[in-house]
């Protein structure tokens, strides 16, 4: 039997493919990581990574080892969390999303949460695009949605709005077949990593004139000039932009979460994702509604 310490230096490196990338969670340095990795091949007989320049990539035989590794370490906490007693969360826990979502929704949410449990340790990984789940870049994600492959479990959050949106002290335009004559703000094309995301259909529009992968960035975009697609509950954040040809354009699109099927066993993680889930419904419905009211900002023109 393997010794579990040399196991989980191993999964680290698969995760996160080299070995500067594992050693700072390992608080090893990477001399130190490749001695344990390089001994753990000799032990079993085996090459477990194809070395290169571009890092560590797994052999055939490193994936198995990964794959009944990863089921082992989560067998182990599952074990650690039912001698445990019921108190409130405590420990790690990092959750994947797109940056609209990190940026303007899951920060209060997160807060809340780690507010009722002082001994939990949150981690929001925002990226414009799709979090690997299966390489444990996060122990859940929240997407926009649901993956078609993978060991995962999926459920719906909660479905959002967005609307087409522009500053407030600009006139409005007449119809969505005027919006030729705006600079239009979105996303570069080639960079959209979720179908869900290619709202240029929707505006029957060919191209943008400021593009950015990141929503945030759009939504800088657009208090300087421009009309685009913004997500409802990103307005209140913006005082200086509203809501435009509502009565022609509005879409609805869903956050969903997903999380390791192994995961369903873990009372720690389920406990997290049912009080995640819960908190964005609130905020989500919260923001919109200060959305529609004016409270903050994005109110129609």
């Amino acid at each position: 039997m393997e010794n579990w310490d040399d196991i989980r230096v191993f999964l680290a490196v698969a995760r996160a493919e080299s070995l500067s990338g594992a050693a700072p969670q390992l608080r090893m340095d990477p001399a130190t990581v490749g001695r344990r990795i390089a001994r753990l091949e000799e032990r079993l007989g085996a090459a477990l990574f194809v070395r290169s320049p571009q890092g560590y990539a797994l052999t055939t035989r490193g994936e198995r080892l990964a794959e009944h590794a990863g089921r082992a370490e989560a067998a182990l906490a599952r074990a650690a969390e039912a001698g445990a007693p019921e108190r409130g969360l405590s420990g790690q826990i990092r959750i994947g999303a797109p940056d609209g979502c990190a940026n303007f929704v899951l920060p209060q949410v997160c807060a809340a949460i780690q507010a009722e449990n002082p001994d939990l340790e949150l981690q929001i990984l925002a990226l414009p695009r799709v979090v690997n789940l299966s390489k444990r870049e996060a122990d859940m994600a929240v997407t926009v949605s649901p993956p078609e492959a993978g060991r995962l479990t999926v459920q719906k959050i909660t479905d959002y709005r967005l609307s087409l949106a522009q500053r407030a002290d600009a006139p409005p335009p007449e119809s969505l077949a005027a919006l030729g004559k705006r600079p239009l703000v979105g996303y570069i094309p080639d960079m959209i990593f979720d179908r869900e995301l290619d709202y240029l259909g929707d505006l029957g529009a060919q191209g943008v004139s400021l593009a950015s992968n990141s929503v945030s960035v759009q939504l800088q975009m657009l208090r300087h000039a421009g009309i685009g697609i913004v997500h409802d509950f990103a307005l209140p954040f913006a005082p200086e932009l509203r809501r435009v040809l509502t009565d022609e354009l509005s879409l609805t699109r869903a956050f969903w979460l997903v999380r390791h099927a192994v995961d369903r066993r873990s009372a720690r993680l389920s406990r997290f994702a049912q009080a995640l889930s819960a908190g964005v419904r609130a905020e989500v419905a919260r923001l919109e509604a200060e959305c529609l009211t004016g409270t903050r900002g994005g109110r129609d023109g």
